[in-house]
């Protein structure tokens, strides 16, 4: 018998959610490394594997051991139609499939055979090379597929334009401006290390062979529409224009030919002091491949130690198995471990507990002490807080700093102690990190340029990184916790969070999937900062969340939801995102009698009923969210601390553990 069916009484499934919880203790208790932090896998697509295995071959360094054990994975996650997505269940992406297919070639792969012709055959039937994304085509212009004149221009001069100027590096958001500058000296190189063999299959006319005939029938993919200016749109491509025709200019005219010169060193320069303690840029693989390309490109030799730093650092983001050879895209051990903190200490284990001590511990010697492009727009604001990964110090994020401060106060950090001053100074920082808007972004503050976003070049992902519901949430919810919080700063952080609730009463989710990510975010901390229960901000959130309940008892959002709003709160159901439903639910009260109450009680019943006899739960379905849409992310921890999180405050709502 189900949960569900025996959720009557309620004795019951508060029993089989006390155990659940405890099951789900001893998994987590289990993976914690003896240092005191979890990690979970960070799993993205195969674009990672791909762009490693052109990276490789770009240096001259692919072997074909490597080369083959990169390829196994891969094949693994092609689709049946032939075609790669970038997530699970994703439609077919264009790019992505160009990418792996080019992967494969430099594998080994031949072009007749039969996954390789259907994957040809879908990409001419969707355009051809010329239809990928910028990103996409400047690995192609690398590997002598594609002209270089064929590019937008991102001229290395940027670097010399001070932090207002509209199109300073600093309007971008961090990740993209590391990537941005690495890249404007890629391009001003213009460097090509030919294929030994040519990708004709992939620009010819589609044929009427049995591939070509096959590819017609797979599904088509889907793209978030291109939201540009139309001012700035049609101003870019004249500058566009001018900027190919400055790029044409011969090396005799020399205030051309000495401002690149100076503006190379800049960028290298720029590069160089960024570099991380564990090698890497910014801690993701975008800024890592193209200031490893930059930097070489700039004359330094694999044996230097920057560039052999910089190898290590990406070796570290491998992972192999039965499956094959894998990249992470980034590490989440800070995210990971806070997160974990939170669900241990929610569902019952004392802070005295050993686990939570190093956990704790770990956490504090993990604090930031030094400045880093955040310091640009508040030069004089003390430093503090914590970053995603272990070693990328000059970018910590305001996320993170919350998450840990809520960790390190369940964890019961000495008061006047380490724990406790390095909260203290992470609050400090995340309130001098507040946007004028009123709310959060992750990393900078009012990076919110709209018009970097016209720029022909990006024409993929996010680059600015404008305050966020989600963020905001769980700043809001942090500064509630502390000891005797400001009064002001907690109500313009209310009403700017409550800004942002939708028409429908949900929020929308810029780092998780999606409005059901938002929405659980959000009813905890507006509760937290003292927003009744019955206030029509809550129970709008509580209608929605109970009419987007599926009929299994879960909850679960597709990642279309970000591109077509008919999506918006539905999808197969998945520990974590039931997990967050059920956190929102939880938080406004709803565990009586009522709508309210029958969908939180359903909730648990589903997360009891899935839960594996190891103690969690399997998702394969992405909820994480890098770029909305564009990029997404299955954080493997995800579907354990969070249904643990939810099960632990359902029983604390309604009894006391088992």
């Amino acid at each position: 018998m189900s949960a569900i069916a025996s959720a009557e009484p309620w004795s019951d499934l508060l029993e089989a959610a006390s155990t659940a919880a405890l099951r789900a203790q001893e998994h987590l208790l289990a993976a914690q490394h003896p240092e005191g932090w979890w990690k979970g896998e960070l799993e993205t697509n195969v674009t990672m594997d791909a762009e490693d295995l052109l990276l490789r071959h770009f240096l001259g360094i692919l072997t074909p051991g490597l080369a083959g054990r990169a390829a196994r994975w891969i094949r693994r996650q092609q689709r049946p139609d032939g075609t790669w997505g970038t997530f699970y269940g994703a439609p077919p992406d264009l790019s992505a499939t160009v990418e792996a297919y080019v992967a494969l070639r430099l594998a080994g792969d031949r072009p007749d055979e039969a996954h390789m012709q259907a994957a040809a055959a879908w990409v001419r039937l969707r355009g051809g090379l010329a239809a990928t994304r910028v990103f996409t085509r400047i690995w192609l212009a690398m590997l002598g597929a594609w002209s270089w004149d064929e590019l937008p221009v991102m001229p290395p001069e940027l670097i010399f334009l001070p932090p207002e100027a509209p199109l300073s590096i600093y309007r971008f958001g961090c990740w993209a401006r590391q990537t941005i500058v690495a890249l404007t000296v890629v391009m001003s190189h213009r460097p090509v290390r030919a294929l030994s063999f040519a990708l004709d299959e992939l620009t010819s006319p589609p044929g009427s062979g049995p591939a070509d005939v096959a590819a017609r029938e797979v599904e088509e993919p889907l793209h978030k529409p291109l939201q540009r200016d139309p001012v700035a749109g049609p101003v870019f491509a004249a500058v566009d224009r001018a900027l190919h025709a400055w790029e044409r200019l011969p090396r005799w005219f020399l205030p051309r030919t000495l401002l690149r010169h100076a503006a190379l060193d800049a960028a290298e320069a720029w590069i160089v002091r960024r570099q991380e303690a564990d090698g890497c840029w910014g801690g993701i693989q975008p800024p890592i491949v193209y200031s490893v390309i930059a930097l070489h490109l700039q004359g330094y030799a694999l044996d230097h130690p920057v560039l052999a730093a910089a190898l290590a650092g990406i070796d570290g983001f491998v992972i192999e198995d039965a499956e094959g050879r894998r990249l992470e895209a980034c590490q989440s051990p800070v995210w990971d471990t806070a997160l974990s903190v939170i669900a241990l200490a929610d569902s019952g284990l004392p802070p005295e507990h050993p686990s939570l001590r190093r956990a704790r511990d770990w956490l504090i010697g993990e604090e930031i002490r030094v400045k880093g492009d955040w310091s640009v727009r508040r030069p004089g604001l003390e430093p503090g807080g914590w970053a995603f990964e272990f070693a990328n110090d000059l970018y910590p994020d305001i996320d993170d700093t919350a998450e840990v401060v809520l960790a390190l106060r369940r964890a019961g950090v000495d008061p006047g102690g380490p724990g406790d001053d390095a909260c203290r100074r992470a609050v400090n920082w995340t309130v001098g990190m507040r946007s004028r808007s009123g709310g959060w972004g992750a990393f900078d503050v009012d990076n919110d340029s709209e018009l970097v976003k016209a720029i022909p070049f990006c024409d993929f992902g996010e680059v600015t990184d404008p305050p966020s519901a989600d963020v905001t949430a769980h700043v809001l919810e942090m500064l509630a916790a502390e000891d005797d919080p400001d009064p002001e700063l907690i109500d313009g952080a209310t009403r700017w969070l409550s800004g942002q609730q939708e028409a429908d009463g949900s929020w929308f989710g810029r780092w998780g999937v999606n409005y059901v990510y938002g929405t659980g975010a959000a009813v905890p901390a507006l509760v937290a900062a003292g927003v009744p229960t019955d206030d029509p901000r809550i129970t709008r959130a509580v209608d929605w969340l109970v009419a987007h309940r599926n009929p299994d008892g879960g909850w679960g959002e597709d990642l279309r939801s970000y591109i077509d709003d008919s999506w918006r709160g539905r999808g197969s159901s998945t520990a974590s995102q039931t997990a967050w439903a059920l956190l929102a639910l939880i938080a406004a009260g709803e565990t009586g009698d009522g709508p309210g109450g029958d969908a939180t009680r359903d909730g648990i019943a589903w997360l009891v009923d899935h839960q594996d006899p190891d103690g969690t739960w399997d998702e394969p379905w992405f909820t994480g969210t890098g770029f909305p849409w564009d990029f997404s992310i299955n954080y493997h921890l995800y579907r354990h601390v969070f249904p643990l999180t939810a099960l632990g405050r359902y029983v604390s709502a309604v009894g006391e553990l088992a």
